[in-house]
């Protein structure tokens, strides 16, 4: 008799459906695993039998031959342990087939037969919902699994309870789903003195979703600004929210199994590798860019990060999915973040200060400026400067506007861009203006002769690329939405190029 329980294996966010197939045949005892299991799925022999003997039951003395299908599908993980603990008791009789059959299975077995979590139960319910299956999860992740609509989830504690259930001698309640409830504390704008135009590119970065790069001198605030962004940015919707916990939920990092509306805010050190930024390794896990996923990736120290690392951020910024291609794997992760890049003009820090400054300069900086490519810097939308804060700046008082006004405003103008776009027949796919591209850019930014021309000038004098002429249009149109306006006129196209303006060294 063959055994068939159905599970999944995870490829990216995705999961892909197994055909767990238990066969007992006649023969010396032996249990095998096939079907390209790693170790934790071929050490699931030894935690399947001590499960087993641990409710009283005991592997019968003959061939166990597992297969996982298909087979050339690689297996990765400890949530095989279940599924094949269940096929071995179907194919003893244990089991009634009946009973298992329409579920999705995962779990991992403890010794004593408990059923322990195991990453990824949100994608495989989401997965589960799709194909009209049911979902056995452990207990630990029920509430995950239960924000998956209109499915059928038996969450026990340990492998007797479920076969009680299986049997009608217990009955589980289903799962509620769970959402973390902490209250996020989110640091405040009011806590920054001076730096008031460094406040208004950030507002204007928040508002449209924009990339921005902070160049400055040690301790001119660059970081705190940074820290400040998540605190204005509007909630996420209840897909972002879904799409943001399945990363989460594949990484294993949602907090006791709970999701959260809380927008991700990343900020790797500068010594992380590409695998660490971009995703990779052995498994090709997710990276940064994809757990920033609807976020805020932060890069500090932005010229000290390797440079194939920094390099490596050029595909997601521009289409908001990483691809990692391994010699086995080719996985696609999504990767729709607002990158925030904090860097010193020089490796010194202190190039426009005579006191301060190395004597090397102005060529200290370009070498260390130079670290950064310049397509990376051109997919950057907001390049402002932050200079030192003075004394005279700390010596004032807080600040009276802080986080909750601009978040106002920035609320504003997200609602603005989003009933825009929804009218364009486009909101499924963008949702900002940093989003916007081909004929949609050009239909929503409409340009008088006098900004046209303030623009193409600036296209000359500056050297703007294509991609520059886009970033400054989105810009334009985000600041035109803050000031509620319908059009863009001189002043947005004026402040925008602006924000594009780099430092121009000595």
């Amino acid at each position: 008799m063959v055994a068939h329980i159905g599970t999944v294996a995870f490829v990216g966010i995705e999961a892909r459906s197994v055909d767990v197939q238990v066969h007992v045949a006649s023969g010396l005892p032996t249990f095998t695993i096939v079907g390209l299991p790693d170790k934790a799925v071929a050490e699931s022999r030894e935690r399947v039998r001590a499960a087993l003997g641990a409710i009283g039951l005991a592997l019968p003395p003959k061939r166990i031959t597992v297969n996982l299908a298909p087979a050339d599908l690689p297996k990765e993980g400890s949530h095989f342990d279940l599924p094949i603990a269940l096929g071995i008791l179907v194919a003893m009789g244990a089991v009634s087939s009946d009973a298992v059959e329409g579920y999705l299975v995962l779990g991992e077995l403890g010794l004593d037969g408990g059923i322990q979590s195991v990453p990824g139960v949100l994608p495989a319910a989401l997965s589960a919902s799709g194909n009209d299956l049911g979902l056995i999860c452990p207990a630990a992740t029920g509430g995950e699994a239960a924000w998956a609509q209109n499915i059928e989830i038996i969450a026990p504690k340990n492998l007797l309870e479920l076969l009680n259930h299986l049997k009608g001698q217990q009955l589980l309640n289903p799962p509620e789903a769970q959402m973390d409830e902490a209250q996020q504390f989110y640091l405040d704008f009011k806590d920054i003195k001076g730096q008031e135009s460094a406040k208004r590119a950030i507002e204007v970065a928040a508002a449209g979703g924009h990339n921005i790069c902070m160049t400055g001198p040690p301790g001119s605030g660059k970081s705190m600004l940074a820290a400040r962004l998540p605190g204005i940015l509007p909630p996420m919707t209840a897909a972002e929210v879904l799409e943001s916990s399945m990363i989460d939920s594949i990484a294993g990092n949602l907090t006791d199994h709970k999701i959260s509306r809380t927008r991700p805010y990343r900020n790797p050190h500068h010594s992380a590798s590409m695998a660490a930024l971009t995703g990779g390794g052995a498994k090709a896990r997710p990276g940064e860019v994809s757990l920033a996923h609807h976020g805020v990736l932060f890069l500090d120290e932005l010229p000290e990060f390797q440079r194939s690392a920094l390099d490596s951020l050029r595909q997601p910024l521009e289409t908001g999915e990483v691809v990692v291609a391994r010699a086995n794997k080719h996985v696609t992760y999504p990767a729709r973040f607002q990158l925030v890049a904090a860097m010193n003009p020089c490796r010194c820090g202190y190039l426009d200060d005579p006191e301060l400054a190395c004597s090397r300069a102005p060529k200290c900086a370009i070498d260390y400026q130079s670290k950064v490519s310049g397509p990376l810097m051109d997919r950057i939308d907001i390049h402002i400067e932050v200079p030192a804060v003075s004394a005279n700046d700390l010596a004032l008082p807080s600040a009276t506007e802080g986080s909750a006004e601009i978040a106002e405003r920035v609320a504003r103008a997200r609602e603005i861009q989003h009933a825009r776009y929804e009218k364009m027949g486009i909101s499924d796919k963008v949702s900002s203006n940093a989003q916007v591209d081909g004929e949609a850019l050009e239909e929503i930014c409409v340009l008088d002769d006098e900004s046209r021309d303030i623009l193409m000038r600036a296209v000359e004098m500056m050297k703007l690329t294509a991609r520059g002429y886009h970033r400054v249009l989105r810009i334009a149109r985000t600041l035109a939405d803050l000031n509620d306006a319908e059009n863009i006129s001189k002043i947005h196209i004026s402040e925008a190029i602006s924000f594009r303006q780099k430092r121009q060294l000595r």
